[in-house]
């Protein structure tokens, strides 16, 4: 990619304006940065807000007495292992050939979510595929290498399975409950056998919950269409028979406000609640829920409601649920094209949603969805009308200098409090 890398110091010719509602910039990330003598967004009483120059280098960036505590390279992992949080982000080993990203990520993160080398499209890209363990094999060798984690994806998912399986997935709406059955449960248990003993957690069923569904349950995948509504609570029994020791996860997207679907945030949650409600009465070990957290900037600025969203995060703890973070980054839409002014309400997104997720002690990981806009799904998947390359992760493309989001994410972790830690991280020995 040619992502041109913004230095704190070129935010000094940014004028453009913050398109839709203008963010309400929290008060620790206003005044730390008045304080550094820099970072100050300058809300208008429309619908616009001007980025103001930006002076300070990134480790001064809305430093709290916490903050300070770290040095200016301290890892992230180390900030948040802390407060005895995990921090990580996703990884893969096609990266790996990129020296300079793959050292960011063994530098900051203590684990790693499998981005897609477990995925059907690497695993078994047809339907008469062996099944290749090669691309999660390196990733697992990596993490281990570095002391790493690994949170290991997916192995219950409606996605992810390459062309091979026909348009539109349609070979796997054409089995029989039981061919279904013995394919689904037949690649979790060898997954699950293979890297036993080395999965921090396991993402068990991605994506499966839906307002509009049947009891919270999503209606319209294959694996519900072919072998019924008890294919979630099989799948999440199976991976504890297989591997007892690592962390059973639900996870899912979209609780944060409206998105461009029109989706319900509080609906979405509600139909969460009915899901964990239920395999929880019927004694489905289900461990944790995940939170991808991908915000979507053009919507979460003018319509995240923060006591709305810790209700929610408290009425899962009381569930007796941990929660992780799984998926973090922020997609910019309705920002304007100048790096400044976007890297800004980027980092603004940061801050507001982890200030009000980190100081619950039942959230015991952050993952980001990556760490450099030098990779990003959402460049691949959802590239911007205007052409402008996304910005939506910590650290820039070109020489991956830390943005004004990695700032956020710093000051977040160091001002997140103790809890009781999910994992014991190996980074530490």
């Amino acid at each position: 990619m040619t992502t041109k890398s913004i230095g704190i110091a070129d935010a000094a010719n940014a004028t453009d304006a913050v398109e839709a509602a203008a963010p309400a910039v929290s008060r620790r990330l206003l005044l730390g940065g008045a304080a550094a003598g820099g970072l100050a967004l300058a809300i208008g009483t429309g619908a616009t807000a001007t980025a103001a120059p930006v002076q300070p280098a990134p480790s001064t960036l809305a430093a709290t007495a916490r903050t300070r505590h770290y040095a200016a390279r301290t890892p992230l992992w180390k900030i948040g292992a802390d407060a005895r949080l995990a921090y990580g982000t996703s990884h893969t080993s096609r990266l790996f050939d990129d020296a300079e990203y793959s050292a960011l990520v063994d530098q900051q993160a203590a684990i790693l979510f499998t981005e897609d080398d477990l995925l059907w499209y690497q695993l078994k890209p047809t339907p008469d595929s062996a099944l290749d363990f090669s691309f999660g094999d390196k990733l697992y060798a990596r993490a281990q290498r570095d002391h790493q984690l690994v949170f290991a994806a997916h192995l219950v998912w409606d996605e992810g399975f390459g062309d091979g399986w026909g348009e539109d997935f349609s070979t796997l709406y054409e089995l029989s409950h039981d061919d279904a059955s013995d394919l689904l449960f037949g690649v979790e248990k060898a997954l699950v056998k293979r890297y036993r003993g080395r999965t921090a957690g396991w993402i068990v069923a991605n994506e499966v919950t839906d307002p509009e569904g049947e009891d919270g349950l999503r209606t319209e995948v294959p694996w519900y269409q072919t072998i019924g509504r008890g294919y979630v609570a099989k799948a999440f029994r199976l991976a504890k028979k297989y591997d007892r020791h690592a962390v059973r996860v639900i996870n899912e997207f979209g609780f944060e406000s409206t998105n461009e679907y029109g989706d319900d945030p509080e609906a979405r949650q509600q139909a969460m609640l009915t899901v964990l409600k239920k395999l929880r009465r019927d004694d489905v070990p289900v461990d944790a829920l995940g939170i991808q957290a991908h915000l979507n900037a053009k919507y979460f600025l003018s319509d995240f409601d923060p006591k709305s969203y810790r209700r929610f995060l408290n009425k899962v703890a009381d569930l007796g649920v941990d929660i992780l973070i799984t998926e973090m980054d922020v997609l910019d839409d309705g920002l304007p094209v100048d790096v400044t002014a976007r890297d800004a309400a980027v980092a603004e997104c940061y801050a507001r949603y982890l200030e009000n997720v980190l100081p619950n002690r039942d959230v015991k990981a952050l993952m980001t969805f990556g760490l450099s806009d030098r990779y990003t799904w959402l460049q691949e998947d959802y590239p911007r009308e205007d052409g402008a390359e996304r910005r939506p992760l910590p650290y820039a493309d070109e020489g991956l200098k830390p943005k004004l989001a990695y700032e956020a994410l710093r000051h977040a972790l160091a001002d997140a409090p103790r809890r009781r830690p999910l994992w014991r991280l190996p980074r530490h020995r």
